[in-house]
């Protein structure tokens, strides 16, 4: 099928590797490659960049957390990162840069969380890390110069369908307060049925297969599109919205999730939730790799503009 890609876009598309996740090994190996082929040695001038192991669910292991605290803080906000790699790949390695540059143009104290991948570590596992992570963030505020009630979260692919369940289970179980839930190309819902994932099945790097053992790997196999899938892990499936914070949710023309990510933020809408829904023309899932183009110029500083916004600064 042929896309009518930004011309920018269309231009590095031709140069792609194929992107296929059903050999785990390898497509870590693969991802961990592309990245650091795109991002190169991250910079971290005026950021202090340190490891904490803290307190894992019960009696799972501790999670580690990486803390990034610029030099010139500007206010005692804070930034809770869940990395994206549909719920099977990615390391928080692979994204010091963009938290460092988080930290350093927003200066607020960033922290990613180092959850249990898929398939070796199903649903919840990643999640209950993730909240873990959180709560532990949250109790231990002043220590990290933040305010308890300053936090956002902020995921994109995978990582954006954890901070959707991560608002749901913070909600529900009565957790740390969020101030705002950054929703960037979510991954939310199992059943696979929108018309962007039936007719998106050769997209580069996230199309229809991928999907299918992304969820197929997370949920457990045979578990996926079945109706006792618990939103929490699939938060397309709530039915009530409401009481959840205030949300940011971007989407790609030509990838699998533009259509469940726009249906989420209508249905928070609906639920009283204040929601910014914003899709990129010409691009595709993990399009902003190519930093160069001018979409993905504009996606990196409306990121930027909107948790700036989010959070007062």
């Amino acid at each position: 099928m042929s896309y009518s890609f930004d011309p920018e876009l269309a231009a590095a598309v031709a140069m792609m590797p194929v992107f296929e996740i059903s050999d785990v090994p390898t497509a870590r190996a693969e991802m961990g490659e592309t990245f650091a082929a795109a991002f190169g040695e991250p910079d971290r001038s005026g950021v202090q960049v340190r490891d904490e192991l803290v307190p894992g669910p019960d009696g799972a292991p501790d999670v580690r957390l990486r803390i990034y605290t610029p030099d010139r803080p500007v206010a005692p906000a804070a930034i809770y990162d869940v990395h994206g790699g549909g719920f099977m790949l990615g390391t928080i390695d692979m994204f010091d840069g963009h938290n460092l540059r988080l930290a350093r143009g927003l200066g607020v104290t960033v922290v990613t969380v180092d959850y249990r991948l898929a398939p070796e570590h199903p649903y919840p596992a990643g999640l209950e890390d993730c909240y873990a992570g959180l709560v532990w963030v949250a109790k231990n505020a002043d220590a990290l110069g933040i305010d308890p009630d300053g936090i956002a979260i902020h995921g994109e692919s995978a990582g954006g369908g954890l901070c959707a369940g991560l608002a749901l289970l913070a909600r529900d179980r009565g957790g740390p307060s969020i101030a705002f839930q950054y929703l960037g190309v979510p991954e939310l819902d199992d059943r696979l049925d929108t018309p962007s994932m039936r007719a998106f099945t050769d997209t580069p790097i996230w199309n229809r297969p991928n999907a299918v053992v992304s969820w197929d790997s997370y949920l457990g196999a045979g578990k996926r599109g079945t109706p006792d899938v618990p939103i929490y892990a699939a938060p397309a499936r709530a039915t009530d919205l409401t009481g959840l914070p205030p949300a940011y949710v971007s989407v790609m023309e030509f990838d699998p999730l533009r259509d469940e990510g726009i249906a989420y933020a209508q249905a928070l809408m609906h639920a009283g939730v204040s929601v910014e829904l914003h899709a990129f023309p010409g691009t595709f899932h993990g399009s902003s790799l190519v930093e160069q183009a001018e979409v993905s110029r504009r996606e990196a500083d409306e990121a930027l503009t909107v948790l700036r916004r989010a959070l007062g600064l």
